[in-house]
């Protein structure tokens, strides 16, 4: 009889190393949005008090970040024909550890604006590696290394959430402790991202300027998701602020925070399944109408569960919206179309990510923090109405019943 543990070593050996690899390359996420985005909420309460700011001014910072962001992804594809894949990954989490420490050394709006930007910047190209293979050659085997790399970025929330609050009101320690951890983040991940992986330098760039764009097909989700970009990242950059306006002690703040974070490792785990198999826009709508939901929960009273329900609430769905925006993409366009078609969704979130925390920073200024939240719940409940309502759409030139076999797996991933 043959031994069931030397059954499918190689597989399983494979699938090990391509894990491994994808936890460091989790640190770019970690270090692209855990720190250089989402942090940015749990500083802004002291931020906002001791440089003398109003909400608008506050919510500009996060703006700047998405800013930087949308433009970094423009440019990305230049760079990534010069330098490859890796390269741009590399100097990509050396730039944001660079942005951050940078914020450590200035009050004034203009430079901490343009250190935000660039940090957004630099996470882009950090970002872009998530399009590069890093799961194993047999994909449908499992999906560990995937979900592995996109709970990064609740590693980053806890590690801030856990650190940040106890530094009190000492801003620019705080942001030279997020800069060495995004530097530690960069030296851990450095030879994770392997040159030899790329097959040309400029293979991929090439291909971003190719296929044909389908978002008008797609008009629903297009609406859902630029509503979903300027709703989401409100909750997350006023929360903090919300907690400090009703003197939430600072053990329910680091609570709050670490639940978010831990939430968000174990979104995929809940979602990879209803993403893939639920039909048309279904999953895409439950995610927006949970979140919307998740923010007007906290709303609704001030009593720390109520609190950490919502946070848990928002930190299980939000980081699955583009998850299920990118599987309806690829269920619903030709392969030789995806990349064009992400980038110009990628364009859409980017802009309501720039636009939605200025915005609602500016309406709370005439009246509370509280109108955060419901910028957040409001958008999203509206953006799942969209994704409910929306026809589904079919691939171009094909029917969803003669999907490819490469569409069927990269829905399913």
């Amino acid at each position: 009889m043959s031994d069931p543990l030397a059954i499918g070593t190689p597989v399983r050996r494979e699938t090990r190393q391509a894990a491994w690899q994808a936890a460091r390359l989790a640190l770019g996420t970690a270090s692209a949005l855990g720190l250089a985005r989402f942090a940015y909420g749990l500083l802004l309460p002291a931020m906002r008090d001791e440089l003398h700011w109003s909400l608008g001014e506050a919510g500009a910072m996060s703006a700047a970040n998405g800013l930087g962001y949308l433009l970094g992804a423009l440019v990305t594809a230049v760079v990534v024909r010069r330098l490859g894949t890796a390269a741009t990954f590399r100097w990509g989490m050396v730039l944001t550890a660079v942005a951050l420490a940078a914020t450590a050394t200035s009050d004034a709006y203009p430079v901490l604006l343009a250190a935000r930007a660039a940090a957004g910047a630099a996470g882009a190209r950090v970002r872009h590696r998530r399009r590069h293979r890093v799961a194993p050659r047999r994909p449908r085997r499992s999906g560990a290394p995937i979900t592995v790399y996109f709970a990064g970025a609740g590693v980053g929330i806890v590690v801030s959430g856990a650190g940040i609050p106890t530094l009190g009101d000492h801003l620019h320690l705080a942001w030279a402790g997020l800069g060495v951890a995004a530097g530690l983040a960069a030296l851990l991940s450095w030879t994770a991202a392997r040159a030899g992986e790329d097959a040309q330098p400029g293979e991929e760039a090439q291909a971003a300027g190719a296929g044909r764009v389908h978002v008008w097909p797609l008009w629903g989700v297009a609406l859902a998701y630029l509503l979903f970009a300027a709703g989401y990242i409100t909750y997350i950059t006023f929360l903090s602020a919300y907690l400090a306006d009703r003197h939430a002690p600072l053990g329910q703040v680091v609570l709050t925070w670490t639940a978010l974070g831990l939430a968000v490792v174990a979104a995929p785990a809940l979602w990879s399944r209803p993403t893939a198999q639920w039909p048309g826009t279904r999953a895409l709508a439950v995610l927006l109408g949970l979140l919307g939901g998740g923010a007007a929960l906290a709303m609704a009273a001030s009593a720390p569960p109520v609190i950490l329900a919502s946070a848990i609430i928002y930190g299980a769905t939000f980081m699955g919206v583009p998850a299920a925006v990118t599987a309806l993409i690829k269920a619903n366009t030709p392969p030789a179309d995806w990349t064009a078609t992400l980038a110009a969704f990628t364009t859409i979130f980017a802009a309501g990510q720039t636009a939605g925390p200025w915005l609602a920073g500016l309406v709370a200024d005439h009246t509370s923090t509280a109108a955060t939240l419901a910028w957040t719940a409001i958008l999203c409940a509206a953006a799942a109405l969209i994704a409910a309502s929306a026809n589904r759409s079919r691939r171009a030139g094909t029917g969803s019943a003669d999907k490819t076999p490469d569409a069927q797996a990269s829905t399913r991933r």
